[in-house]
């Protein structure tokens, strides 16, 4: 039986390993020393899905501002792709963290280096219930849309201030200043990607 648990931190470094690093690029991945430092600080909960003893997909929130979680991280390991697992880590977490609004950051398409990809990663997110807010964002030189899960709509000013905050408490004002805009329009231009500083 499949079940949705927090790994300790030598399972959570397994799977970064394993899975985020092959699977986001440096620009989208924050270091696995900025998630310990934020799980130790209880501002990071690591959901992995296990499988018996093996853990086949994760799905990690950054859990700064009390009801609103940024969904950071969805992956699912490399030989388990395919199988549905994706939806099941989702339906799985909405559950666990009932009450709470979920909200995450899936890649603008006109953007992506791979178009196509950034289309059917969206589509999946809608499929499996996201909202999209009325708002983007760009972190690192990486536009993003804002996508949510919740029980109803959430006012865009809400969600923002949460998704704005959430990226305040772990970057100087210097950081967030140059590297992150929160709302972001095209107009503001496209900084060039760099990898994750933090």
């Amino acid at each position: 039986m499949m079940e949705l648990k927090l790994p300790t931190e030598a399972q959570l470094a397994e799977v970064y390993k394993r899975d985020l690093e092959a699977s986001f690029p440096a620009a989208e991945r924050k270091p696995l020393r900025a998630m310990l430092a934020l799980l130790r600080r209880g501002a990071y909960r690591p959901w992995c899905l296990f499988d018996g003893d093996d853990i086949v997909g994760e799905a990690f929130l950054w859990t700064v501002v009390p009801g609103f979680c940024l969904f950071d991280y969805l992956c699912v390991t490399s030989a388990r792709r395919n199988d549905g697992l994706g939806s099941a880590i989702i339906e799985k977490l909405v559950e666990a963290e009932r009450g709470n609004v979920l909200f995450g950051e899936a890649e603008i398409p006109a953007y992506a280096p791979d178009e196509k990809m950034a289309e059917r990663r969206l589509a999946f997110y809608r499929r499996n219930g996201a909202f999209q807010a009325g708002y983007d964002t760009c972190e690192f030189g990486v536009p993003y849309h804002t996508l949510y899960w919740a029980d109803e709509p959430v006012a865009d000013d809400k969600l923002c201030a949460a998704h704005e905050a959430t990226y305040r408490s772990s970057f100087s004002r210097l950081v967030y200043k140059k590297y992150i805009k929160i709302p972001w329009e095209p107009s503001m231009g496209v900084p060039d990607k760099i990898p994750w500083i933090g």
